[in-house]
């Protein structure tokens, strides 16, 4: 009996944030090779590490709604990688909630690996992350 893997879904995040409004880009990568682009506007002006680290969990979210099981992560913030990998501490204590619910959230997943990677390789993201944030509605 011959058991076909599925190559594991690639996820791209990034966060973008300033005084006008923020925003997140996730772009998915199915195992058949399916780009999923996503970005979504922040209601709430928030710092950069905190736009990037909510893209993330945005992300992580709809991979536990859609049930899979393995996913590479790929980020362009040194940060929050770091963190998560546990290179860097969480000295922020506004970070420490987001960074204890993205490792819950992967946790959840199974079998994750997240990497940093150049900003030119995470174009699309950055792109959808700086367009949401630039489409934020005044209250």
């Amino acid at each position: 009996m011959v058991v076909k893997v599925q190559p594991p879904w690639r996820m791209y995040f990034d966060g973008a944030a300033h005084r006008g409004g923020a925003g997140v880009g996730i772009v998915f990568v199915t195992s058949q090779g399916e780009v999923l682009p996503y970005s979504f506007t922040l209601t709430h002006l928030c710092s950069n590490n905190v736009a990037e680290y909510q893209a993330l969990i945005l992300g992580l979210e709809m991979v536990v709604d859609m049930k899979q099981l393995q996913l590479q992560v790929f980020g362009d913030s040194q940060l929050v990688v770091n963190q998560l990998l546990g290179s860097y501490e969480v000295n922020k204590p506004e970070l420490r909630p987001y960074h204890n619910y993205a490792k819950k959230l992967m946790g959840w997943i199974g079998d994750v690996i997240i990497q940093h990677v150049p900003r030119k390789e995470n174009k699309k993201a950055d792109a959808l992350a700086s367009l949401a944030s630039l489409l934020t509605l005044p209250n």
